[in-house]
Parts: structure tokens; sequence; C-alpha cells
């Protein structure tokens, strides 16, 4: 199993139960298929450094986790087709 990082931004209009579940709703989607969460770190709401759809601020999450070679690309459908997602950003870590 490979280490990776996912980076993503929340469209500010949620709020902090719209957020958290949004974090779940991922966090899920990693384990349940085979992989394993380390760490989630929520940056709260920061000013983007360019408005991406009109919008000017964002709920930043970093979630660390490992998970099998294959999945990436399955993680980064879901972040495409989920409409609360602004950007993402999925890299893998060094051991």
């Amino acid at each position: 199993m490979n280490l990776y990082e996912a980076l993503y931004i929340i469209v500010p209009e949620q709020d902090e139960q719209a957020v958290e579940a949004t974090i779940e709703k991922f966090k899920g989607i990693v384990e349940s298929n085979g992989g394993e969460v380390t760490a989630v770190d929520k940056w709260g709401k920061k000013r983007l450094a360019y408005p991406i759809n009109y919008k000017t601020d964002g709920h930043y999450v970093l979630m660390s986790f490992s998970c099998a070679p294959e999945f990436p690309k399955e993680i980064e459908r879901n972040f495409r087709n989920d409409e609360a997602i602004l950007r993402y950003l999925v890299t893998r870590k060094e051991a």
C-alpha cells in the first residue's frame, strides 16, 4: 500500500455540519475501498489565491491516507463529480 495526500477545497457556502459531512464522505470512500485514513487536517476557511467560479474563499482540508496504487483515480473521480469541491490535488508521499 502506498501513502497519499489529498488536499481539497470545499465551497464556502457550506456550514460546519455540511463541511464535516463532506469530510466524512471522502474518509468513507477511502475506507470502503480498502484504504486507511491516517490523518485529516482541517485548515479552515481561507482566501483563495485567485477566484474560482466567482468564489474567493474556501474550506481547505488535507487528508493523508494509504491505499492500493490504483485507488487515486477513483477518489479523483469522486472529487470531480462532487459539486461541493472547488479544487483537489492527490499526491503520493515518499515512504
